[in-house]
């Protein structure tokens, strides 16, 4: 019995705090190794303003950014060198999208989804959670969401995706997910 309430505890804690993210990732699992189609769910504006723009970093090691345009919205890249050169199907990257940013209209009463498709890195281990920092602006207003620690109680977390096993050993350039 205790352990059957810990973990409805727990897990009533997971949504209390999904509920608090008002940007969120729709999946959230990814495969190291392989292709990820990353949907940001922004479920409103900043204290009750339209949100104007939403800018994404993209952490070392995702790869391959390609976001989708949106009717409406202006889509910029901010591209630069990596820390680290990086992996992808076998050939040296050191460059590549460091940010994604789409500025445009979002009423505080409308939801909306932002996406865009990654390559994660088969550096990344199962297990580990790869942190997509996020910032709202709403004219005058920002809404940060850009806490990495992984605190159940984080104020403002940033959307997250657990590693899984990689994508596949070998062959295949998982270009279909």
């Amino acid at each position: 019995m205790k352990f059957s309430l810990a973990a409805g505890l727990v897990a009533l804690l997971a949504l209390a705090t999904a509920a608090q993210a008002h940007v969120t990732l729709e999946t959230s699992q990814a495969a190291a190794g392989g292709y990820y189609k990353a949907v940001l769910r922004v479920g409103h504006g900043c204290d009750g303003a339209d949100m104007t723009r939403l800018r994404v970093r993209i952490p070392e090691g995702v790869l391959a950014v390609k976001p989708q345009p949106k009717a409406g919205w202006a889509l910029e890249l901010t591209q630069g060198k990596y820390e680290h050169p990086q992996t992808l199907h076998g050939a040296s990257v050191e460059s590549g999208v460091h940010e994604i940013s789409w500025r445009g209209d979002l009423p505080d009463a409308y939801y909306d989804e932002f996406v865009f498709r990654v390559y994660v890195s088969d550096a990344f281990k199962a297990g580990q959670t790869v942190y997509f920092p996020v910032v709202q602006e709403c004219g005058q207003s920002v809404s940060r969401w850009i806490d990495t620690s992984g605190k159940p109680d984080a104020r403002s977390p940033a959307p997250g995706v657990k590693i899984v096993a990689p994508a596949h050993e070998g062959g295949g350039h998982g270009h279909s997910h």
